[in-house]
């Protein structure tokens, strides 16, 4: 059978997964990649270095965010999400950052999962080159359908 999710089975979905995937487009080209994200009731919350997608999407910050969960070909649950994107700074940040640590934080076993900076106690300085931004995605629309045999 196949349906429409309702926003319960939407925000434990958006809940209960960790990777996602955010497609950007700017100048004539479109970019689609996986992070890892929290979900915070209103927005999708994410930290990442400089690089295509952040240019991206500070050309165009319309983006489309998707979250899958696949037991297999017949049970499946998908999420799209069209929003914006919005880079944080300050206490925002911070709150963002603490956010990601906290529900990521049990599940590291690599070292651009959470940012280094954000472990207490620190064990090694982030590199001054290395410019992390965090941003939020906040939700303007979002759908999900579901299979399930």
């Amino acid at each position: 059978m196949l349906g429409t999710l309702n926003k319960l089975q939407i925000d434990f979905l958006l809940r209960r997964e960790m990777v996602g995937r955010i497609g950007c487009s700017a100048g004539g080209m479109t970019y689609v990649v996986p992070i890892t994200y929290v979900y915070d009731g209103e927005n999708i919350l994410a930290h990442t270095r400089e690089g295509l997608k952040i240019e991206m999407m500070r050309e165009n910050p319309i983006v489309c965010f998707e979250v899958d969960h696949v037991e297999n070909m017949a049970n499946w649950q998908s999420v799209i999400i069209q929003g914006q994107f919005e880079e944080l700074k300050g206490k925002a940040a911070e709150d963002a950052v603490q956010l990601l640590v906290n529900r990521l934080h049990p599940l590291v076993n690599s070292e651009t999962m959470v940012p280094r900076h954000a472990l207490e106690p620190r064990k090694t300085p982030v590199p001054h080159d290395v410019q992390v931004v965090v941003f939020r995605i906040a939700i303007k629309d979002v759908s999900g359908k579901f299979e399930k045999q």
